[in-house]
Parts: C-alpha cells; structure tokens; sequence
C-alpha cells in the first residue's frame, strides 16, 4: 500500500517549513513509523551529494538523517541553484540539465511534473508516511497555473496541507488569513490545519491570535511551535538563514574566522561545525563592511557563480583586506569557488556562468581553473598529505592546475590528489566540502591556528540536536493529529 503524506507549506519562505519537517520526520521515526522527506522544488545553494549518487538540496540530505533513511536523489527532484538575480542552473533527480531565466522556467515545470511525480512514486512504495515540504509561499497564484511545489503538488495527488506561520518576524495573523483569501477555494480546501512558528516569550499571550486566525479561516490549530534555539547547530536553507544566524563576536581566547558573504556563496554549511566550536568566533561579513583586521583566519567559500562572486569581492574591498591580512601573517582557505579565487587566473571559455571570458584571480595562489565539464558530482574520503582521515564530497565545476597543486592537501581514496597551498602554506584551497564535519580534521585544524577542539562528536551533536527538536515538536505540536491527517 502505497505511503499516506501530509504536506507543509509555508506562507512565505523562510518561515520554518525545513527545520519543523526535519523535527517532524525524526519524531515520527521514533515512534517507529518508515518515513521519508520529499520536497518536489527547492531553490537553493546549499547541496548535498545523495547516496544513489546527484545533487539535492541540503535540507532534505538532513530530513533524510532525521528519518534515519539515506538521502536519495527522489527527495528533492527539482533542484535550481541561482547563478544570477533571474536564472538558475536545473538539476532534475540529481543531474544538470541546463540553466534556465525565471520566465524559462515557469515554461520548463510542465514538463517536469511527470519526473516529479515518479520520484514521488518511488518513495512512496517504501514509507509508510511521507512528509512533504512546500517551497517559498502558498499564495503565489501568480505562479499557480504550471506549479509543482505548493498546492499544484498537493492537488495532484489530494495531499492534505499544514500551513506554516511565522510570528518572529510579525504579522502572522494577516499572513495566515490572507493565504486563505487570495488562493483558490478548492486550494484552501486541502489545508487541513496551521501551525504557528518561532514563538518568543509568553505563548499564553498569543490564544487570542490562535483562536482568531481559526475563527477567520475555518483551519484547526495544531501547534504554537516557540522558537528552538538550537536550529543554529542544524544547516541553513539558504544565505538569508544563514544572515539571520546570531553570531558572536570574537572575544578574548577565541578564535576569529571571518567569511565574507558573497552574493552566490554555496554550501556554506561547510562552516556549521566551525560554529560550533565554543572557542570560535565565525564572523559572516556583510556587504559593505570591512573584513576584520584582527581575523585569524579569513575562508573564502563556495560559490554557485564564481567569476561574479570575485568581481562583487573586488567592489567591496575584501580584496584588499585579503592581502592586507595575508601581509599581518593571517591565513587564508579558500573552498572550491574561494580556492578558484585565490589562483592567478579563471576563465570560462564555454560561457557556463554567464559570458565566456576570463579574469584575473587574486593571485595568492600560483594556479590557473578553466571552468568546464563535466560537472564532479562525488563522495570523497582520504586522507590529509599528513594522515589524517578525511571525509565529504565534491560538487563544481571546473579543473585548476598549477605549481602551487605540486603540494597539495589531501590524497583521495581513488588516487586523485586534491588541493593546493602556498610556498610558506599560509595559503590553501581545496575542492572538498564537508571537512571540519570530521572531529579529527577539525581539530587538526584549529591546532594548527592555535586553538583547541570543543566537541568530541559533531555527529553526536547533530544527532542531539535532531533529538531535541523532535521532543520539543511532541511538546507543542499535536502530532497525532498530523498523523490522523495524513492521506
């Protein structure tokens, strides 16, 4: 028999949708249910390499650890990872398959909606319960025609839908209301219930508004959900989270990493474990504000449009503060995109970011990266040029040869060596995501930057912290009812 799926969508992104599935399927497998995160659409930076190999967004790579089930490319069929303010590169169950404008898109997704629905099949025929995750906002009736990830995905298949509110950011009454006055009534039929989200303080204060947002729309209440501190500890959707994070400033004893935040930065959980470190400051910098002078370690991140990401870095400066920190002795990281960065020179013959042509680099590493195919899409294990074990994945395009790649960081377990460094190594790069998730890289790491580790287990944290939101979810959702729902 086929699994039975609830739906959450949202009334706008960022509400919490990603955080409430992943705490919602891990409390469900606890109570020993078979279940699987499924999220049709997403539009994000942040990717993950599945088991069954391809790329899915990193929000369903850790549904899938909270279901306890190993992350498939069906989970997130359509992923679009933004190069531009309009267009986006189109990767269908896990593969590129070109790039597409806004416009091109909303033309694209009716073809996409059988391969969308297989996916769906395939998980279902294994689960007993599928939780669903909408993408941005349920009242896009602009976008209602040839949608696939909101209220086209729960009508196809009469999925009933949780609606999801944010009261942090205010005006969650009209948000929720104003969802059932502007979509469609057969639209609004399918929404079984709401849940208000990130609540602070009283919540006693907020059965009045509860009570009115069911009166005004006809839906059941299932949950105020108050905000779970520890979300931090759990990878970001996307850079507004990751902007939004709270972070503190380095202070006496603590290690001071700064990031700048890049336009298209991607996969940028690579600093969550960093985060996480008691005795380390990981200081995001916004656009037009200075890279600190007192950073002990500036990391240039991945980036979904590389040669843009250099040319919006030069407009703000960091270029500058970069070579001004590697003069103080500072150390520089740089990660895929950032590693292409740092080389003399990056051309795109093939045009696969935006116009062919080529740039100069920041030239703190002697190597050159001509982007071009075929895109790596991989696992990757080894070890340091040292010995220490290594763990995580490749996702880029592009190949950066060089004298600098003559001393490199890391040997692979299929022979490839990867990285490079600078003469006095105060300068690296490396094509690899996911390192400091590993405890003895990490701390390797820190040592070397004069700091010591604070977690034994990041894994072990992660795992916790899954725990925690799924208790804290049986306190203030009513999951049986959810559960009861469910068709």
């Amino acid at each position: 028999m086929p699994a039975r799926a609830v739906m959450l969508q949202g009334t706008g992104s960022n509400v919490g949708k990603s955080v409430l599935a992943a705490g919602l399927l891990r409390a469900l497998a606890g109570r020993g249910y078979a279940v699987r995160p499924f999220k049709p659409q997403n539009m994000s930076n942040n990717a993950a390499v599945a088991a069954d190999g391809g790329e899915i967004g990193r929000a369903q790579a850790l549904q899938a650890r909270a279901a306890r089930v190993p992350p498939s490319v069906h989970m997130n069929p359509v992923l679009l990872k933004p190069s531009s303010e309009t267009g986006a590169q189109v990767v269908v169950q896990g593969r590129v398959e070109g790039t597409a404008r806004a416009r091109e898109f909303q033309e694209l997704k009716r073809g996409l909606k059988p391969r969308v629905m297989d996916s769906f099949a395939k998980l279902r025929a294994n689960a007993d319960l599928i939780v669903v995750e909408g993408a941005g906002s349920a009242s896009e009736t602009n976008l209602r025609d040839a949608d696939i990830a909101n209220m086209g995905f729960a009508a196809a298949f009469g999925i009933p839908v949780v609606l999801v509110g944010d009261i942090d950011r205010g005006g969650v009454i009209a948000a929720l209301v104003g969802t059932k006055a502007v979509i469609a009534p057969s639209d609004a039929a399918l929404i079984a219930g709401f849940v208000v989200n990130k609540m602070r303080g009283d919540p006693s204060l907020f059965a009045d508004g509860m009570a009115e947002i069911a009166r005004r729309t006809g839906w059941e209440a299932l949950g105020l959900v108050p905000f779970f501190e520890d979300a931090r500890l759990l990878p970001a959707e996307d850079s507004y989270d990751l902007a939004e994070r709270d972070r503190p400033a380095g202070g006496a004893g603590r290690l001071r990493i700064a990031v700048p935040h890049l336009p298209r930065i991607a996969n940028f959980d690579d600093l969550d474990p960093l985060d996480a470190e008691p005795g380390v400051a990981v200081m995001l910098v916004e656009r037009g504000t200075p890279l600190p002078a007192d950073a002990d370690l500036v990391i240039l991140p991945g980036s979904k449009a590389t040669i843009a990401d250099l040319a919006a870095l030069r407009e703000e400066g960091w270029d500058i503060d970069i070579v001004a920190h590697r003069r103080r002795g500072g150390r520089v990281l740089g990660l895929c995109g950032g590693y292409q960065m740092l080389g003399a020179r990056l051309s795109d013959p093939d045009g696969l970011e935006g116009a062919p042509g080529e740039v100069a680099g920041l030239g703190l590493l002697d190597v050159e990266t001509v982007l071009a195919g075929p895109k790596t899409v991989a696992q990757a294990a080894g070890e340091t040029v040292e010995g220490i074990p290594l763990s995580g994945y490749e996702i880029h395009m592009g190949r950066t040869r060089g004298p600098d790649t003559e001393r490199p960081l890391h040997r692979l377990a299929d022979g490839r060596m990867d990285g490079a460094r600078s003469p006095d190594g105060s300068v690296t790069g490396t094509y690899v995501h996911g390192l400091f998730a590993g405890d003895r890289y990490r701390a390797a790491w820190l040592r070397g930057l004069g700091s010591e580790s604070g977690i034994d287990d990041h894994d072990a944290l992660v795992e916790k912290t899954l725990d925690g939101l799924a208790d804290h979810l049986e306190a203030h959702l009513d999951i049986d009812r959810i559960i009861a729902m469910a068709r």
